[in-house]
């Protein structure tokens, strides 16, 4: 079975939770839902699965040649001990990724997806990049070198992965001595905070020890509530601006920079670095937290009542395509996604306001 056929299995659990927690927002008087939020976010993951046909296999191949190839040990599959110190090696692996993503602008302009959502729930979790294929590789070499083989970096990936969803809620509180060991809700929340006591806090993806050990850790304070988005905030539900808007951003300022080793810091500096003379040429407003206000453009419930069900179409199309992709052309996938892609994007245009719903619902927005 692939990973895409697992993910697919998945996602009727992931729907239901998410069901639950809006259940349980509004019950507690604490909803944390918006409907096109939580579309735009459930759909940059389909859009991320759907990219990931191809992403996926460049970055499986790329550890398979390395394996194959410079491996230093031969693991034995079958054994427990290569398992479990896998997924712990892939853990620490993975906060590495996770920091250098919002430490170096190359990797935040893929990682910022997973954190443009102002709002905080569990579909914030499915919010993931199309573009993480460009640079992931890269982190996870070592496992490679010291002889995992690829079956197990593959299943301790996604486990470490889908460990993760269960933390993006505001519905569970403090869990103790939990949440000093592991990435847990509480300090989760304060990793997709932009409050300046919080931002690049708790990068842990299963451990929060590797946190505690380099110096990351920052535990949710009760007298300062997360504020959740990006410094730069997207101001769209369009998923293919989600994607390519830092990349533009990076691109204009290296291509503006007048210093040759300006335009290559430009990529690899923190996020928000810019040359001095692209900064005075094309100033940005300085963040501040207390000028922060949700892009929330208003939806008729008749364009909410299109969209759900052209998303649903959307869904459907999606699980079909990943199940039954191995038995397709390349051709043939790439077609499929195209039109999936599309759909998505109009439904983004549709809850901004801009898509073609019927007059009607057009006045009353």
């Amino acid at each position: 079975m692939t990973s895409a056929q697992i993910i697919v299995l998945a996602t009727p659990i992931f729907l239901s939770a998410i069901a639950l927690e809006w259940w349980l927002g509004r019950r507690r008087g604490r909803d944390t839902y918006r409907a096109s939020d939580a579309l735009s976010s459930i759909g940059l993951g389909i859009m991320s699965q759907l990219t990931g046909l191809a992403g996926q296999a460049v970055l499986l191949g790329i550890y398979v040649l390395a394996w194959e190839r410079l491996r230093i040990f031969d693991l034995p599959v079958g054994d427990w001990r290569v398992w479990a110190v896998g997924l712990v090696l892939y853990d620490f692996l993975y906060y590495w990724n996770h920091r250098l993503g919002h430490r170096v602008a190359f990797f935040w302009a893929a990682h910022v997806v997973h954190h443009q959502s102002e709002d905080y729930n569990l579909s914030t979790a499915l919010r993931q990049p199309s573009t993480y294929f460009l640079g992931n590789w890269i982190f996870y070499l070592p496992m490679a070198l010291l002889g995992f083989p690829p079956l197990v970096y593959a299943v301790v990936a996604l486990v470490d992965l889908l460990y993760q969803f269960w933390v993006h809620t505001q519905q569970v509180g403090r869990l103790g001595w939990f949440d000093r060991w592991f990435c847990a809700p509480s300090n989760h929340r304060v990793h997709h905070a932009v409050n300046d006591r919080y931002v690049d806090k708790n990068y842990g993806g299963i451990l929060l020890v590797w946190d505690r050990l380099f110096g990351s850790y920052e535990p949710e304070h009760e007298d300062e509530p997360c504020v959740y988005g990006s410094r730069a905030p997207l101001q769209s539900w369009d998923p293919i601006r989600a994607n390519l808007q830092v990349y533009a951003g990076l691109w204009h300022d290296s291509r503006h920079a007048r210093s040759w080793a300006d335009k290559l810091r430009v990529w690899l500096r923190p996020p928000g670095w810019r040359p001095a003379d692209v900064a005075e040429r094309f100033p940005k407003p300085a963040f501040d937290i207390a000028r922060v206000q949700r892009y929330d453009p208003p939806a008729s419930p008749q364009v909410v009542t299109i969209a759900l069900l052209v998303f649903g179409l959307l869904l459907a199309g999606t699980a079909l395509l990943l199940w039954h992709a191995h038995l397709l052309s390349g051709l043939q996938q790439v077609a499929a996604v195209a039109v999936l892609v599309a759909g998505l994007w109009w439904v983004g245009r549709l809850t901004e306001g801009r898509g073609a719903a019927p007059a009607s619902a057009q006045s009353r927005a």
